[in-house]
C-alpha cells in the first residue's frame, strides 16, 4: 500500500474499528449449537483485507487492539486469552499461505485454513488451562464449522477487496 503515514494509520484505525463492530455484533448472535466456540468469525473479513493490503506486522496490531478491545467491552481476561491465542495463530497461518501460497489458494482458501488454526489456537489454550487433552475431541466438529464459515468470510472478503481494488482507497 503506498500513501502517506498518516493515510496509512488512518486505515488500521478504521480496519481495526470495524473488526470491533463485527467481533460485537457477532457476540449477540446466539450460536445454537452443543458445542462451544462455535463463531461465525466475522472479524476475520477484515483480518484477510489486512493482509492484503498491510503488513505482517500491521494485521497482528489489528488483531491485538482488536481482540483486547472486544474482551473488554464483550469478554473478559479469559475471553482475551482465547481470542488473541487464535487470532494470532489463525493469522500467522493465512499471511504465510497469503504470501507463500495465493497462486494455489484464494482468499476462501486461506481463509479456511485461518478458521481451522483459530479453533486449533483456542483448543490449545483450553487444553492448557484445564491441563487435559480431551478439548481436541471437538476438533472434528469445529473443522466442519471452520470449512464453512472460513468459506463465507473469505467470500466476502473476495468481494470487497474487488471493490476496494476498483475504487483505489487503499492505494495497491
Amino acid at each position: 500500500m503506498g500513501g502517506s503515514k498518516t493515510k496509512r494509520v488512518v486505515l488500521l484505525g478504521l480496519l481495526v474499528s470495524q473488526a470491533l463492530i463485527l467481533s460485537i455484533v457477532e457476540s449477540w448472535i446466539p450460536m445454537p449449537t452443543p458445542v462451544p466456540g462455535i463463531k461465525l468469525g466475522l472479524a476475520n473479513i477484515v483480518t484477510l483485507i489486512g493482509i492484503v493490503y498491510f503488513s505482517p506486522l500491521e494485521v497482528f496490531i489489528i488483531v491485538f487492539v482488536r481482540t483486547l478491545l472486544a474482551s473488554i467491552f464483550t469478554g473478559g481476561p479469559t475471553v482475551f486469552l482465547f481470542s488473541l491465542a487464535g487470532g494470532f495463530l489463525s493469522s500467522a497461518v493465512m499471511i504465510l499461505m497469503y504470501h507463500k501460497m495465493r497462486s494455489i489458494f484464494s482468499l476462501a482458501g486461506i481463509s479456511i485454513a485461518g478458521a481451522f488454526f483459530h479453533n486449533v489456537g483456542q483448543l490449545a489454550v483450553a487444553s492448557l488451562l484445564m491441563k487435559d487433552t480431551a478439548v481436541f475431541a471437538y476438533l472434528p466438529i469445529l473443522t466442519v464449522s471452520a470449512l464453512v464459515m472460513g468459506a463465507v468470510t473469505g467470500l466476502t472478503a473476495s468481494v470487497v477487496v474487488k471493490y476496494l481494488n476498483k475504487t483505489n482507497v487503499m492505494n495497491k
